[in-house]
């Protein structure tokens, strides 16, 4: 029995050993595990291995490449921009003065150029041609009476520097020559009235009436636009009036197409409507392609010179919206606040934080901080 009780706890103590044996083993294990991790990230003596620091270090110490341009005062194109209206520089409309005749003939349509004097469309003449005629017998036939109330008071006709001014200015009223000369001049009016010539040169427009009926007196036969130049109406913001003075270059480009039109302003109406808006009134020059009544969009291109000017690719937005620009000095980018104010599409007016004589870096700094390492490449 004894015998038996020793064999159990025989067997039990080599277990324990078995275990404490294997728990040391473990942690022997472990021990150099850690040791070959650690050696595999800190690399051998000679620094073939890069860790993540130097790696970052090697990035950070690396130039940015650059480039930049030397800030000197200059002029600054402000651009003003808006919708706007073209309408004719000068325009006639023109209609018969004669009524009662139909109309002869048109010799033209909407959209045709024409040019100064030519005939655009005219009416019956019959009528009018024979009221001259009749107007010009009446008259010789008065003449014949004045020369018979001369000769009655003893002048002669033939000489009509001889007779006295009073004499003469009664015998013309007694014979009905000054009247009868009235007839034919207001005759010969409406004759020639009834062909209607184009003003200058221009554009036909509106024309609508047809030919064998009476001209419609309550609108025009037609509108000559003249092609000396177009206008364009816009409206600008009470705040910009300050931006823009009579003169000032302008484009104007169509919706409809892609050209561009140069012109300048015109007039300025010195009225704010209730909406807070100034009427602008601006020529342009080459109208081809442009019709009255159509919608374009209108920049006033305003300069100002002397002043500095940088691109708006070298300024950076930082935090809390401040502006930064960059500048060059000894090979480092160097950080300045700065203080714009007028913008164009590619351009800020500078106020504040630069001075001339700067270099300024305008690409290549979106990542840059103070006193970056920068390379200047060629511009």
């Amino acid at each position: 029995m004894r015998l038996m009780n020793w064999a159990v706890t025989r067997d039990d103590g080599e277990s324990q050993r078995e275990i404490t044996m294997r728990k040391v083993n473990m942690i022997w294990g472990g021990i150099v595990c850690l040791a070959l991790l650690l050696g595999s990230c800190t690399g051998d003596k000679d620094g073939s291995s890069t860790t993540p620091q130097r790696q970052i270090e090697e990035r950070t110490s690396s130039p940015e490449a650059v480039t930049t341009m030397v800030l000197k005062p200059t002029e600054f194109s402000y651009d003003v921009a808006s919708n706007g209206k073209i309408g004719a520089g000068q325009y006639v409309d023109l209609r018969f003065a004669s009524g009662g005749e139909v109309i002869d003939s048109i010799m033209v349509m909407n959209g045709q150029r024409v040019a100064k004097g030519q005939i655009l469309a005219t009416l019956n003449r019959f009528r009018l041609e024979n009221a001259v005629g009749t107007a010009h017998n009446a008259l010789e036939r008065t003449r014949l009476d004045l020369a018979d109330a001369l000769i009655g008071q003893g002048y002669d006709p033939e000489k009509p520097t001889e007779i006295p001014d009073e004499v003469m200015r009664l015998a013309r009223l007694r014979s009905g020559v000054a009247q009868s000369e009235v007839q034919l001049r207001e005759a010969e009016r409406a004759l020639a009235e009834a062909t209607l010539r184009a003003p200058f040169d221009g554009t036909v427009a509106n024309l609508f009436q047809k030919e064998g009926n009476q001209p419609d007196g309550a609108q025009p036969l037609c509108r000559v636009i003249s092609s000396a130049g177009m206008e364009v109406v816009f409206p600008i913001l009470e705040s910009e009036l300050p931006l823009i003075k009579v003169g000032d270059a302008v484009e104007v480009m169509p919706y409809s197409s892609d050209r561009t039109h140069s012109g300048r302003i015109k007039s300025i109406n010195p009225i704010v409507d209730n909406d807070g808006m100034v009427k602008v009134c601006a020529t342009v020059s080459g109208g081809v392609g442009l019709y009255d009544g159509m919608n374009v969009r209108v920049i006033v291109k305003r300069q100002i010179e002397e002043t500095l000017v940088i691109p708006k690719s070298a300024v950076v937005l930082r935090s809390g919206g401040r502006k930064v620009v960059f500048t060059h000095e000894n090979g480092h980018a160097v950080w300045n606040y700065v203080t714009t104010s007028l913008e164009n599409m590619d351009e800020y007016i500078i106020t504040e934080g630069l001075k001339p004589g700067q270099e300024v870096i305008i690409t290549g700094n979106i990542n840059l901080a103070h006193e970056s390492p920068v390379q200047v490449i060629d511009n």
